[in-house]
């Protein structure tokens, strides 16, 4: 049955659509004026979203990692290296914690926020129930971790069983499988090439951590600096397994997502965008763990925003990310940033995880998640700003032209 949704404006890929509506079904059909659409639809359905309103595509939370859901205040912030030894410490009670229950609560929190679409980086496989039951779009992260040449055979062959688990799902269930690499300084490079090569192979999106900290960086280029008592306290190793130009060539000509990116140099981000790869930006991650900034005036590499999972943040919703963006990068133009920010929860997070979604545009998924400003709006060049400062949560949801129950 095809439904017309109208809403004072409509964010489509050429910018704000005042006093617009659109026609849909499971896909986007069509986008025009109200009038228009019900003589073209007359059997239609009509939803008039009222003043106030702006309809954006579904918006997408391209990374994060439900496995630790149940953490709030047991792993320690502020550096990299103490959080990391805190997750140690504490990542087998936090990921026994996090049940289905607890992570579903999480997946409907986004709902409720207009997420429609997220990135479930998964080390385990025990979220994969959740996933397939939660209403939506799920890019799969089968992600592999393993540095020890010794044991590169025995973690392939569960990295293999976890991403045969997440093909066998059933449409209905919108589950997207995919590939992660866990880090260059933590996956051994014949993993790497072996993963990459699946994901090549059967056109798999593929994201990465790369560089999210000083002391990783420090690692790879002169096996120094916080991570060499560490590798050598709990690995025995004394030297990395691959070094940064090594590790970035695996990816070379396959468009990827780099997630954090922060301690990259000006060169980096320039073979970033030569590759046509996008980085993953977690504003608030990055500064619990004392990671640095992402410098987000580079624009050549496109950007998708995220939240990271629960172990290093406090909530997953995309609008106190964008929140917390504006404010970080206080040196940028606010509109300017605004707008930036609104498509890297859109269009660009879609392009990064290799999505349709995203988008309202004609053959496009019908995912919406629709928002009310709390007073009018008279300059419609500041819809992208005052939708990041005024919104806490969707106030309607539709997935596959479906409307989703917010309780």
């Amino acid at each position: 049955m095809v439904t017309i949704l109208q809403a004072e404006y409509i964010y489509t890929p050429d910018g704000y659509r005042k006093e617009a509506a659109v026609a849909f079904d499971e896909k986007i059909l069509a986008l025009d004026t109200p009038q228009a659409l019900r003589e073209r639809y007359p059997e239609a359905s009509f939803i008039d979203a009222g003043s106030d309103t702006i309809l954006y595509p579904g918006f997408i939370n391209v990374h994060t990692h439900l496995e630790y859901s149940a953490n709030k205040t047991r792993l320690e912030y502020g550096e990299f290296m103490r959080w990391l030894e805190s997750v140690i410490r504490e990542r087998d009670e936090l990921v026994n914690e996090a049940d289905n229950a607890l992570m579903e609560a999480a997946c409907r929190q986004m709902l409720r926020d207009g997420i429609t679409s997220f990135g479930a980086v998964s080390t385990f496989g025990t979220d994969l129930e959740v996933c397939r039951r939660v209403p939506q779009r799920v890019v799969y992260f089968n992600e592999i971790i393993g540095s020890n040449p010794a044991a590169i055979d025995v973690l392939y062959e569960d990295f293999l069983q976890r991403l045969a688990a997440s093909r066998d799902t059933r449409p209905e269930e919108r589950i997207t499988p995919a590939v992660a690499i866990h880090a260059p300084h933590s996956v051994h490079p014949v993993a790497v090439r072996r993963a990459v090569g699946i994901a090549r192979e059967d056109g798999l999106p593929l994201s990465c951590h790369f560089l999210e900290s000083p002391e990783e960086r420090e690692w790879l280029e002169k096996a120094e600096g916080g991570f060499k008592p560490f590798f050598k306290n709990y690995l025995k190793s004394e030297r990395p397994v691959t070094g940064i130009e090594e590790f970035l060539s695996h990816f070379d000509g396959y468009p990827s997502l780099f997630v954090h990116a922060v301690q990259t140099t000006e060169e980096e981000r320039g073979y970033l965008a030569e590759q046509g790869h996008h980085v993953a930006h977690c504003p608030r991650s990055n500064r619990l763990l004392g990671c640095g900034r992402y410098p987000l005036e580079d624009r050549r590499v496109p950007v998708a925003l995220a939240t990271d999972g629960l172990s290093s943040n406090w909530s997953l919703s995309l609008f106190d990310e964008m929140r917390a963006a504006l404010m970080l990068h206080h040196q940028a133009p606010l509109r300017e940033l605004s707008e930036l920010l609104i498509r890297a929860v859109t269009s660009e997070a879609a392009r990064s995880v290799r999505s349709d979604a995203g988008r309202i545009t004609p053959d496009a998924p019908a995912d919406f998640a629709l928002i009310r400003l709390p007073q009018r709006l008279e300059r419609m060049e500041d819809l992208a700003l005052q939708t990041i400062l005024h919104t806490q949560n969707a106030e309607r949801v539709w997935i596959a032209g479906e409307e989703q129950i917010l309780d």
